[in-house]
Formats: structure tokens, C-alpha cells, sequence
């Protein structure tokens, strides 16, 4: 009950949010259906005329089927960039399976007496395609389309990942963020814009043939208009930011500036992976970032100063279950042997070496150890592993490295490794329930994110490092049982990021400057 209520408020508050997000979601779904259609049909019908040929297409356009979403949209970002393009282009390949297989199958199931009787009447080939076949094939060849129509309402989700917009846009933010409330606030729209066109469709499947060929007509012209409501709510802007789900949600991220700045900008959601690449290829103006990530410094990319404190202090520091420090006596000393190693620049220079050249996270950090004279080689195991977890960055998976390292050389522990494991709070809950032992987090994410303390505490706080550290420590303890050990040393804050040569020419060198700048 109490989620219901969550959504419905929620929906009551970013309804200007889900008309666009459904516009743009029924554009994608159309835009992709039309050229499924348009390529589809003729191809079935081609090989209706060529049936050698109906096993190689129709294996190949099974294959396509196969390849999971993600890893589609993965294939096609290097060729054709983040936005609609991929995902309408990846939506289109999913359609064509179902539209080039019914209507083979469709005109294939036409009685051959029926086509001898219209080539008795001395009907031409391309006539009794046209006026015979292709008519009676109709209904099987609308339930391929209706087909398509429901994969493509269901996969356009996957859209919102690499900037295409969509009701997809809700559910990664609320995936990322665990919020359930937000998560079917995406789900459940497009759950029914699914099950209106596989209604709609069913319909149309109905109707008789000379209906649904005048049908069949509209529908062709029809769907250029639905995809074009995909450009709808696309309104220009002077600069066009994306944000990774995580941050356009949390309290801490452009909620924070929304309050503190006035900051508005026209935004598209991006998967945490993809927004630094999408600033290097000039798709987007502003990202949202980490003040010790290495591509700032190889994708020459400018940190706009924090002038009025937004981003609290985020400081990193293990999170670990206390039992586990209680049966591994010997595990507190060993992790804290990182204690105060670490300052901001020996951190983005690890995650420069990872992020830029490419280094294996593992190396870098055993050569890391071994500079800092804390390497050890592994000692033999004999006693249970500890799960390490980590987030889906680089410097996460570094420190996790590192953790392990010296778990391996100073105990007889085993170590298991769960790294990307996605966003805060997937990390967080895998602790609580046991699934990891520990992760590295940030103060200033667990202050903001989980604890989620009053406004009067957190102006009490004052952004004071120490303060907010020891408040962590504390209320993790007291509502968690969960034990922070000692911060790393180095503070790695959200941070707003531009192209330098952008931002100099605009003359942008703080967040202040950035909203002048867009109210202009």
C-alpha cells in the first residue's frame, strides 16, 4: 500500500516527465516498427519468390533476435553515437524476425487452387501477388507486426541507457537509486502501452480483408507521424548535459543543484559507462562525473568549481559487516592498513592508468602495493573467503583489488570478488543481506543516499569532513550494524564536467557561471 501511495505521488510530481517520456518511448516503438515493415514485407515477399533463400535470412534474423539488448546497443554506439539513431536501429533488427517470417508464412499458407484459379484468369505474377495472395496473407502477416509491436515496446526501454529517451528512464533511475515506487512508475506505462497496441493490432487483425488492406494503408502513414512525437519534446538548449540515472535522483546530484543553483539544464540519462564518452564525442555539452576520475585528465575535460558547496565531503572508506570483523579478528588491521594512503591525486592517476591506458585494474594496484611497501605474496588458504563487492566503475574496482591483495598477503583467508555490481544502493543491500562482506563507499553517499538525514542535520554538519564521517560512523553502527573503518584520504566528489576548449570559450569556470549562462 505504502508503494502505491509512493507512486502515485510520484507520478503527481513528474507528470510533465512521463508525457514525455511516454511520447518519446511511442516514437522509438513506431519509428522502428516503420522500418521493420518497410524492409520486412518485401523481404518475406521476396523470398515467398525465392524459398532457397528462407533458411539463410531467417536464420540471420534469428541470430539477431538472440543477441541480448545491451550488448546490441553496445555493437552499434562506436558506429552511430548515443541518442535515437541505435536504439531505433537496434529495435528495428529485433522486428524483423516476426514481420519477415509471417508474411512468408502467410502467403505460403494461400490454397495453391486459389492461385491457379487467378492464373487461369491470366493474372500476371506481380497481380496475383497484389490482388490474391498478399490480401489473404494479411491477417498472418498483422499478427507478425503485432509481434514485433510488443518487442519493441519492451526492448525500447533499454533506450533511455544510451540517451534515447523513454519510460526506460524511470526504471534505471529507480533500479539505481532502489526505489520501487520509481522503478514502476516506467514499468507499468510501459507495460500498457504495450498491451494497448497488441490490442489495437488484435483488432485490426479482425477486420476483413478489404478493411484491412484500406487499414493496412493508414497504418503506413500513420507511423511516420507517431515516430515524429519522438522530436517533440526534444527542445533545443544552449548546452545539452547527460546524467547518469544515479545523479539526476539522488539528493546530492542535480537535485542538489536544482536547489542550491537555480540549475535547469535540458538533460538526456546515459548509462554511468557512457557519459564521459558521450562528452569526448561532442554528443553532449555536461556530464555529471567524479572529481578524481582519470578521463577528466585524458579527455581534456574541465572540473566547473563547486563555489557555493553543494557536493558534500566523499571521502572513501571500507563499509564491512561487523560479524565478519568479529570471527577475523586479524581483518580490521590488515584493511586499515590503507588508512590515510591514498590523497586525490595519487587516486586520479590510478584511475587515469585504468580509465585511459587501459591498465588492468589488478595491476595497477599491486603496483600500487608494491610501491608503498605493502605487498605481500599470498600466503597458503586455509580458512573461509571473505566477498569483496564493489561498484561499476574503475576506481572501485582498484580498491577492491587492493583489499584483496592484502587480505591474501596478511591472512590465510580466501578472497571472492563481486565487482559491478551496479549502483549505491545494489551494493549496499548486497552488504546488508550478506551476499558481499564489504565494499568501498563514500561518506557523503552514505549521509545523502542512505541515511537520508533531516535538512537541520545536515546544517549542522556544515560539510565538515570529520563531522560527516563521524555522523556516518556512528548511525551506520546504531541503524545498520554496519562498521565504517577509517577514511582512504581522498575525497572523490560528484562533480559537473565540460570540454575545456568549450568551457573557456564560454568563459564557464564554476557551477554559478553555468546557470548565468543558461538563463541568458
Amino acid at each position: 500500500m505504502q508503494t502505491l501511495t509512493e507512486l502515485f505521488a510520484f507520478w503527481h510530481a513528474q507528470a510533465d516527465k512521463l508525457a514525455q517520456q511516454t511520447v518519446q518511448h511511442i516514437g522509438l516503438t513506431a519509428a522502428s516498427l516503420l522500418l521493420g515493415v518497410l524492409v520486412g514485407v518485401p523481404l518475406g515477399l521476396f523470398l515467398t519468390r525465392k524459398p532457397r533463400w528462407a533458411p539463410a535470412v531467417l536464420g540471420l534474423t534469428g541470430v539477431l533476435q538472440t543477441i541480448p539488448s545491451i550488448a546490441l546497443l553496445g555493437f552499434l554506439i562506436p558506429a552511430m553515437g548515443i541518442g535515437p539513431k541505435p536504439a531505433i536501429f537496434a529495435l528495428f533488427l529485433y522486428s524483423l524476425l516476426p514481420i519477415v517470417r509471417n508474411t512468408l508464412t502467410g502467403v505460403q499458407g494461400v490454397s495453391p487452387a486459389v492461385v491457379e484459379a487467378a492464373r487461369g484468369l491470366g493474372l500476371t505474377n506481380w497481380q496475383i501477388l497484389r490482388r490474391v495472395e498478399l490480401p489473404l496473407a494479411l491477417p498472418v502477416l498483422f499478427a507478425g507486426i503485432r509481434t514485433a509491436t510488443v518487442i519493441n515496446v519492451g526492448v525500447a526501454t533499454l533506450a533511455a541507457y544510451i540517451a534515447a529517451g523513454g519510460l526506460g528512464e524511470f526504471i534505471f533511475g529507480g533500479i539505481a537509486l532502489n526505489n520501487p515506487a520509481m522503478i514502476l512508475a516506467g514499468a507499468i506505462p510501459a507495460a500498457a502501452l504495450a498491451l494497448v497496441f497488441d490490442a489495437a493490432l488484435a483488432g485490426l487483425q479482425r477486420l476483413s480483408v478489404r478493411r484491412l488492406v484500406r487499414v493496412g494503408a493508414v497504418l503506413l502513414v500513420a507511423l511516420p507521424v507517431l515516430a515524429g512525437l519522438y522530436l517533440l519534446p526534444r527542445a533545443t538548449s544552449k548546452l545539452l548535459a547527460g546524467f547518469s540515472p544515479e545523479f539526476v535522483g539522488r539528493a546530492d546530484g542535480l537535485p542538489g543543484l536544482r536547489q542550491t543553483y537555480g540549475l535547469k539544464p535540458t538533460n538526456v540519462i546515459l548509462a554511468p559507462a557512457l557519459v564521459y564518452e558521450a562528452a569526448r564525442h561532442r554528443d553532449v555539452d555536461l556530464i555529471d562525473g567524479y572529481s578524481t576520475d582519470g578521463r577528466i585528465k585524458a579527455y581534456h575535460l574541465r572540473v566547473l568549481r563547486d563555489d557555493r558547496r553543494a557536493f558534500p565531503p566523499y571521502f572513501a572508506a571500507p563499509v564491512v559487516r561487523p560479524q565478519v570483523l568479529a570471527d577475523h579478528p586479524e581483518l580490521r588491521a590488515v584493511l586499515e592498513m590503507l588508512a590515510g594512503q591514498i590523497n586525490d591525486s595519487v587516486m586520479t592517476d590510478l584511475n587515469y592508468q585504468v580509465d585511459y591506458l587501459h591498465h588492468e585494474p589488478r595491476a595497477v594496484a599491486l603496483a600500487f602495493l608494491r610501491q608503498r611497501g605493502l605487498w605481500r605474496a599470498p600466503q597458503p588458504i586455509s580458512g573461509p573467503a571473505i566477498v569483496l563487492g564493489s561498484k561499476i566503475f574503475a576506481e572501485q574496482y582498484i580498491l577492491a583489488e587492493m583489499y584483496a591483495a592484502l587480505i591474501r598477503g596478511y591472512t590465510s583467508l580466501d578472497v571472492k570478488t563481486k565487482t559491478g555490481l551496479g549502483g549505491t544502493n545494489i551494493c549496499f543491500e548486497a552488504l546488508r543481506t550478506g551476499a558481499i562482506d564489504l565494499y568501498p563507499e563514500y561518506t557523503g553517499t552514505g549521509l545523502l543516499v542512505l541515511l537520508q538525514p533531516s535538512p537541520a542535520t545536515l546544517d549542522s554538519l556544515g560539510g565538515d569532513p570529520q563531522a560527516v564521517y563521524r555522523y556516518v560512523q556512528q548511525r551506520f553502527r546504531q541503524r545498520f550494524d554496519l562498521e565504517w573503518l577509517t577514511p582512504l584520504g581522498f575525497n572523490n566528489t560528484y562533480a559537473l564536467l565540460m570540454r575545456q576548449q568549450q568551457a573557456a570559450q564560454l568563459g564557464i569556470g564554476s557551477i554559478s557561471e553555468l546557470g548565468a549562462y543558461l538563463k541568458q
